[in-house]
């Protein structure tokens, strides 16, 4: 169980430093405005799928994760 819990807590430290990272990115990083991200807006609606970002993302991480377990 002890050792579930520090997977908990080490997990939790990379998403923080992450999230800190693409904030303090937010600008220069244009995660969610590339090309194939879908926002429609209607009178009183509006709609944002961020599919291109989504796809990027998967793939960064994929290949970070294949470079960890080598």
């Amino acid at each position: 169980m002890q050792e579930i819990g520090k997977l908990l807590v080490a997990l939790g430290v990379v998403l923080a430093v992450v999230g800190f990272f693409l904030w303090k990115l937010s600008g220069r990083i244009p995660l969610g405005r590339l090309p194939g991200d879908f926002y429609v807006q209607k009178q009183n609606m509006s709609f944002y799928f961020p599919l291109t970002t989504c796809i990027v993302i998967s793939v960064v991480l994929t290949l970070v994760l294949w470079l960890l377990r080598r």
